[in-house]
C-alpha cells in the first residue's frame, strides 16, 4: 500500500464543496469590504467639504473679529479724548459688548486677553469645528484604505480559489491554490477585524 503524500492529506481542501465555498465565501467577502470601502471614501469626501465650508465661515468669522477689534480701538481713542461728556457717551455706547465687559472687568486694561478671547471666541469654536470635521475626514480615509487592503487580500483568494475549481482534481497545484485561498481568507478576515471604526 502506497504511504499518502502530504498533498494526499490535504487533498480534501480541493474538494468541490470546499471550493464552492470559498468562492462564495470569498465573493461576498470582496462585495462587502468594497462596498464599505466606497461608503468610507464618501464620508471622507463629505466631511472634507464639511470642513472646509467650516473653515471658510471661521476666516470670515475672524475678519469681522479684527474689525471690531479696530472699531473698538477707534472708539476708545475717541472715547478716552473726547471733551465732553456728550462725546465720551456717544462713543461709551457704542463699544462691543466685549469691550463694555472688558471695561467693567479691568478699567485700567480693557484690551487685556479676556477681551480678545471673547472677541475671537466665534472665530476659534468655528476654526476647532473645522478641526474636528477633517479629522473624521482622516478617519474615514484611514478605514477607507483598511478596508481596501481587506479587499485585496479577498480578491486575491478568490481568483485562487477559481483557478483551483478549474483544475483536474488530481492536481497538486489545485490543492497549492486552495491552500492559498484558504490563507487569504484568513488573513482578510484578520485584517476586516481589525479595520477602524469611526465614531461620529
Amino acid at each position: 500500500m502506497t504511504k499518502p503524500t502530504f498533498f494526499d492529506r490535504l487533498r480534501i481542501l480541493a474538494s468541490e464543496l470546499i471550493l464552492g465555498t470559498l468562492i462564495a465565501l470569498l465573493s461576498v467577502l470582496t462585495a462587502l469590504s468594497g462596498y464599505q470601502s466606497s461608503m468610507a471614501d464618501s464620508d471622507q469626501t463629505k466631511y472634507n467639504v464639511q470642513g472646509q465650508q467650516m473653515l471658510t465661515d471661521a476666516n470670515a468669522e475672524y475678519l469681522t473679529a479684527n474689525q471690531l477689534i479696530v472699531y473698538d480701538y477707534t472708539l476708545y481713542d475717541g472715547y478716552y479724548t473726547a471733551d465732553t461728556q456728550e462725546k465720551s457717551d456717544y462713543y461709551e455706547e457704542n463699544f462691543s459688548d466685549e469691550l463694555q465687559a472688558a471695561i467693567g472687568a479691568d478699567a485700567e486694561d480693557p484690551f487685556s486677553d479676556a477681551y480678545y478671547d471673547a472677541v475671537y471666541l466665534d472665530a476659534n469654536d468655528l476654526f476647532d469645528q473645522a478641526d474636528d470635521l477633517f479629522q473624521l475626514a482622516e478617519d474615514f480615509n484611514e478605514r477607507g484604505d483598511a478596508l481596501q487592503l481587506v479587499m485585496l487580500f479577498m480578491a486575491l483568494g478568490l481568483a485562487f480559489s477559481a483557478w483551483a475549481s478549474l483544475l483536474k482534481e488530481e492536481s497538486n497545484l489545485r490543492i497549492l491554490f486552495a491552500i492559498f485561498s484558504i490563507a487569504m481568507l484568513v488573513l482578510g478576515l484578520v485584517l476586516y477585524f481589525g479595520v477602524p471604526t469611526v465614531v461620529v
